[in-house]
């Protein structure tokens, strides 16, 4: 893996290189599309960027209450049955509260040791400087874990006076205290607490600050949104989906009206999925600076579609699951072995590894137990449509077995819980065509949509001209040897350029839009093409390339742009603007 960083310092003052695609804000939909080179939220290199704003500190605060409310809950509900004697429900409760949680924060903990560990026999990132054929010095890193060097000449890269004993006795004294802290927080088991602390104070401190540490505190912020959206996400379906099912299971085995507990333990873990679900697309999309940001409107239908769908699945499960143990057994086997399968052949491109690949695809396999999540690139109306039409016959026959082992004659109550899961169910395909229909951040589904290009009412095609510096294509495969050494791969040569895709959705002939070239500035290069989108940018996972980046951009006096390696292109011309 490489980076690289081209040119010299950027101008401060507006330029052409204002319309170019790090103009949108970040969270919440402020400025779903830049307008036009030099209007409102235009950024370039020097200008205003995009803020974080108060609803963005509201939305962590309330990601914060459901978090601590669907832990309380569990953990008040595996008192209250060890308090009554319950001891096998008792431990399955706070089995799938504790379990899930040491995953979690064991992965977390991981994460930070990696971010706070330097390379053997070195400072930082591997960086070396040479000379630009546009007249700027050429940052570049090559395999980012080996030591921070700097050629003999360079300007912006020079070696740095050796630091006095007392702030280095400050210095490790400082480490010494975070790493305590750090693994005090972890054993408490609130990792994610931290991080969703920490990203609300690196969004206010980037409100707070100077335009160049703004820049840098925004773009931190985002990488750790990042990650605690993805440890949430992995989090509330080993915990809050199995404690959502066996509660309502051991409520409708019971019969009559629930307690209070387990109501609160069951409402709790519903809006944790849902919420989760939404916060990870949103957190995705504001990552991305080819896709439009998801609006808070759009975010709250997510949050209503992903809750009725999910409650009627887990009501489905929870009948069935109350008198057929054994087969709910073999079913969720079966149906997570076929969603698992279903994902694998899509051949996603989420992760680094071929082993890791393979984990993700298992455990969204797990979600796709309970809900729609999209893991591909194109069009997903048609996936969508098939997955909720299994989804659809699945709950009826689940219910319906249920319902035939009830005395249909005197037994009301059973058909009250039938059009229960009928009815949430159609509430929670509702809320998906609205948040299609209207609110989605390409535009309604029916109507002319907008194109991928973040930037609308300019005159021109969106599409690239001849030799354009502009966005890379997002239908690029995960990079493999023979296509690395510029090998033929299928038949075809590495460098035979293939047509960029700007649409999410092609259809109906898009507004026209134009993008200002940019060319000016310091660049990052990343020696991989990038990922297709549902999939986060490789500098958001893989944090090696983390490191690097915030290294080389907290040293630019203006922020750098990312550019990826095209494998159409041998030359690599195309190219895209950060959003921080």
């Amino acid at each position: 893996m490489a980076a690289k960083s081209d040119g010299a310092v950027a101008a401060a003052g507006p330029g052409p290189e204002e319309a170019a695609g790090g103009a949108r804000g970040s969270a919440g939909g402020r400025g779903e599309a830049a307008e036009v080179a030099g209007g409102p939220g235009v950024t370039g290199a020097g200008g205003p960027g995009p803020r974080y704003e108060l609803r963005d500190c509201c939305w962590v605060l309330c990601a914060l209450l459901v978090f601590f409310s669907d832990g309380a809950t569990d953990l008040w509900l595996a008192a209250s049955y060890y308090l009554e004697g319950q001891h096998t429900y008792f431990g399955l409760t706070l089995l799938f509260v504790l379990l899930p949680s040491l995953v979690v924060q064991l992965l977390s903990f991981r994460w930070f040791v990696y971010d706070y560990t330097e390379p053997a026999g070195a400072p930082g990132p591997a960086v070396s400087t040479k000379d630009s054929g546009t007249g700027g010095p050429v940052i570049s890193t090559k395999d980012s874990a080996v030591a921070f060097r700097t050629k003999e000449g360079s300007p912006e890269l020079g070696s740095r006076p050796a630091p006095s004993s007392a702030s280095t006795y400050r210095r490790r004294c400082c480490r010494l205290c975070i790493w305590l802290l750090q693994t005090l927080v972890h054993l408490l088991q609130l990792g994610q607490v931290w991080r969703y602390l920490r990203a609300m104070y690196l969004g206010l401190q980037s409100r707070w600050r100077g335009e160049r540490l703004r820049r840098h505190f925004y773009w931190r912020m985002l990488f750790e949104s990042a990650d605690v959206s993805m440890l949430r996400l992995l989090e509330t379906f080993l915990r809050s989906a199995p404690q959502l099912v066996l509660q309502l299971s051991l409520v409708v085995h019971e019969g009559g009206a629930p307690k209070l507990l387990p109501a609160l333990s069951i409402s709790a873990s519903l809006v944790s999925l849902a919420w989760t679900l939404a916060s990870y697309q949103k957190v995705l999309r504001d990552s991305r600076d080819d896709k439009r940001p998801l609006s808070y409107k759009g975010a709250v239908a997510q949050v209503l579609w992903h809750l009725f769908a999910i409650a009627a699945r887990s009501l489905a499960f929870a009948l069935f699951a109350s008198v057929y143990k054994l087969y709910f057994g073999i079913f969720i086997v079966a149906h997570w072995c076929v969603m698992t399968f279903w994902v694998i052949q899509g051949e996603t491109d989420f992760c680094m590894s071929k082993w890791e690949e393979i984990i993700y695809n298992m455990v969204v396999g797990i979600i796709y137990i309970f809900c729609w999540f999209n893991v591909k690139e194109g069009r997903s109306r048609h996936r969508v449509t098939l997955y909720y039409c299994i989804v659809l016959l699945e709950n009826a026959a689940l219910t319906g077995f249920w319902y035939s082992s009830r005395n249909f004659s005197t037994d009301f109550h059973s058909l009250i819980l039938v059009c229960v899961v009928a009815s949430s169910f159609a509430l929670g395909v509702f809320f998906m065509c609205v948040y299609y229909c209207l609110l989605h951040p390409n535009g309604p589904m029916l109507s002319p949509q907008a194109p991928g290009c973040i930037f609308r009412k300019a005159p021109g095609p969106c599409g690239p001209p001849a030799d354009a510096v502009t966005s890379p294509p997002r239908s690029l495969p995960r990079t493999t040897g023979p296509e690395r050494d510029g090998a033929s791969v299928g038949g075809e040569r590495a460098g035979t350029p293939t047509p960029p895709v700007f649409q999410v959705r092609p259809g109906l002939p898009p507004t026209p839009v134009a993008r200002t070239l940019r060319t000016e500035g310091p660049v990052i290069r990343i020696d991989l093409p990038r990922k297709k989108y549902p999939a986060w940018d490789a500098h958001f996972i893989d944090r090696r390339l983390r490191k690097t980046i915030l290294a080389l951009e907290y040293s630019s006096p203006t922020t750098p742009r990312l550019q990826y390696r095209s494998v159409g292109i041998s030359q690599e011309l195309l190219e895209y603007e950060t959003t921080v």
